[in-house]
């Protein structure tokens, strides 16, 4: 396990890296990493100016992956994002230009402002990781993933995500306001260090692509995931989607989706198998974007956070499993 090791710690100073520039909260941090491990695409969901952004572009620095980043906007065409198809006079023939999807870590900021048609274009690539430009399918460069952000206050001009998109994306987290007088005051004092609005700028990798697929790699193969553990897992999310407050819950990509991500969380753990916590940690982020409530329970100001909340309470811990 010593290659197990080094790209554990690797791995942490990615974290560390990230966490100069994104004065904030590192769980935050730690889970989007985790997502990345698994080519899990990942939903920002908050206020304004919250630095969801800043955290994207840092971490796509810190790993030394290719990024793109596309604005969203309500005139954006499917073309602008995956590209297009060019006569080109001088060689008698169409060429291929390529959109800002072939990258490894596509930024697609305020992405519910496009119109559902440019939304829907990412829908293969968020789950085949291949495009289909004029009836020719190309494969996407490995690593790829989707971290998306979207303003949930703002409805004028914006188009919410289908429940088929949102299911794609393997967590839906919010970055959340700073929590102390001194955590904002750091943001400050942070600015005027840096002497420039995008700090990103001066990051130097801390990892190749190469080393990253190693990790992707050892996540997949080296993490030992018990029956009990496979069970639990099964029992929270048809706990949830059994809630009689749902309407729709839980899909199977979302159990997988569980499933890979508690095995990631293990390995930034510094351990070879996956324990109840893993599960726990993720499950909010994993499932709640999941869960279409019924409208009478969310007239009432349900949550979907509260029904995976009372699936956790419902569902038995695998007896005698590490972090009960």
């Amino acid at each position: 396990m010593k290659d197990g090791e080094e790209l554990r710690e690797k791995l942490l100073d990615v974290i560390t890296a990230v966490s100069e520039v994104y004065i904030g909260n590192p769980g935050v941090i730690k889970k989007a990493l985790a997502a990345s491990l698994v080519n899990g695409n990942v939903l920002f969901e908050d206020h304004p100016g919250l630095g969801k952004t800043l955290l994207a572009k840092a971490l796509g620095r810190a790993l030394g992956l290719n990024y793109g980043r596309v604005q969203f906007t309500p005139d954006l065409l499917p073309s602008d994002i995956l590209g297009t198809k060019v006569w080109r006079q001088n060689l008698g023939k169409f060429e291929l230009v390529r959109g800002p999807i072939f990258t490894n870590i596509l930024l697609a900021d305020e992405i519910n402002r496009a119109p559902p048609k440019t939304q829907a274009a990412l829908l293969e690539a968020m789950e085949e990781r291949q495009v289909t430009i004029e009836g020719e399918t190309l494969t996407l460069e490995r690593p790829f993933f989707v971290m998306a952000t979207q303003n949930p206050i703002e409805y004028e001009g914006t188009y919410p995500l289908p429940e088929a998109q949102l299911d794609r994306f393997a967590l839906r987290m919010s970055v959340g306001y700073p929590k102390s007088l001194e955590d904002e005051m750091a943001i400050l004092n942070a600015r005027l260090g840096w002497g420039k609005d995008d700090p990103t700028v001066d990051m130097r990798p801390v990892m190749d692509r190469e080393t990253f697929l190693r990790a992707q790699e050892m996540v997949e193969t080296d993490i030992y995931v018990d029956p009990s553990i496979i069970r639990y897992i099964a029992e929270l999310v048809r706990n949830a989607r059994s809630d009689k407050r749902v309407e729709a819950g839980p899909s199977p990509r979302g159990a997988l989706t569980l499933l890979k991500i508690s095995k990631a969380n293990a390995m930034l753990e510094g351990r070879d198998f996956v324990v109840p916590d893993d599960v726990k940690e993720y499950a909010f982020e994993a499932l709640a974007h999941r869960i279409v409530l019924k409208p009478d329970y969310s007239f009432e100001g349900v949550r979907e956070e509260q029904v995976v909340r009372d699936a956790l309470r419902k569902t038995k811990v695998p007896k005698g499993a590490e972090g009960e």
